[in-house]
């Protein structure tokens, strides 16, 4: 009866470090699991950061609308020195211009 329990007794231990070295590797597997998510999420909100960052920083477009504004500010300033120069001196000051502009609209085609 004695070598029964002892036999009884190693089984159950076997039994036992059995189930525990099968708990902790799926605890290791899964913390591995979690580690390999963590790092995948930290490497996409890193990337998200980085094009984030460079949208913010890039004024590809912002020349272009300064530019625009530049210039019909330019011409509409050049426009009214023009008219407040035909109206200081009442006369022709560019004669070229003036024959061109009568050319256009006197265009018969």
């Amino acid at each position: 009866m004695r070598n029964f329990l002892k036999k009884a007794k190693n089984t159950i231990i076997g039994a036992a470090t059995f189930v525990k070295t099968k708990v902790n590797s799926v605890k290791a597997a899964a913390r591995r699991k979690v580690q390999r998510i963590l790092a995948a999420i930290r490497t996409a909100v890193y990337r998200f950061a980085i094009r984030s960052n460079t949208m913010l920083a890039a004024n590809r477009a912002e020349n272009f609308v300064d530019s625009g504004i530049k210039i019909l500010i330019a011409v509409v300033i050049g426009a009214l020195l023009l008219g407040g120069l035909y109206a200081l001196f009442g006369d022709t000051i560019m004669p070229t211009v003036t024959q061109k502009v009568t050319e256009m609209f006197n265009f018969k085609g």
